[in-house]
């Protein structure tokens, strides 16, 4: 299988589906693009790493890496290699021991780990040609998404958005029983909107 590299160009909260992101990455030596749309979770995971902060307790990633590291493996590279149904699949190639080794992955949950060892993302030439998009302003974009970035913190424009934001707040100061009822009020409010 013929494989691009990409670099992570940003991430952005995903219009399209409430509480998704969109990782953007960006062909190393090209102008393709790939959006693949992953939960608030691995997005939090992921931009926590980029800017180099740590959370009081380890996150599910730290936890993998952690691991990883007692038993003398290492993270070689992650490679998006397939999308099926609209749905992108990647593998991990993990040199352990003896031998190296490919083992399925979530894209999110490999760009992750691949963030915190500095391994080299790829993404299937095949999959890139069906998904990926060629930007007509490359600048203006990448612009727009680095000013999205570094603006401080969105103001949410609807109660959901509120909802939603509170309760992340709420889970950053493990404050659980006040996530608990926002987690309520989040899914009573999506019920009533259908």
């Amino acid at each position: 299988m013929e494989k691009v590299q990409v670099d992570i160009l940003g991430l952005s909260t995903s219009p399209s589906s409430a509480g998704a992101y969109a990782l953007i990455l960006k062909e190393t030596n090209g102008k393709r693009k790939l959006p693949i749309i992953i939960g608030a979770f691995e997005a939090q995971s992921i931009a926590l790493e980029l800017e180099g902060m740590k959370p009081p307790r380890p996150l599910t990633h730290d936890l993998m890496r952690n691991i990883i590291d007692l038993f003398a493996i290492s993270l070689n590279e992650v490679c998006i290699n397939e999308l099926r149904d609209g749905t992108f699949y990647a593998k991990l190639t993990i040199e352990g021991l003896s031998e190296t080794q490919e083992v399925d992955s979530r894209p999110s949950d490999a760009i992750a780990l691949a963030v915190r060892y500095g391994a080299p993302i790829f993404v299937g030439e095949e999959v890139l040609n069906e998904a990926g998009i060629i930007s007509e302003d490359e600048d203006e974009t990448e612009e727009s998404l680095t000013k999205e970035e570094s603006s401080p913190v969105k103001k949410p424009v609807t109660k959901i958005e509120q909802l939603q934001t509170s309760l992340k707040e709420a889970i950053e100061k493990e404050d659980y029983e006040k996530a608990a009822k926002l987690r309520d009020d989040i899914r009573k409010m999506g019920i009533s909107e259908q």
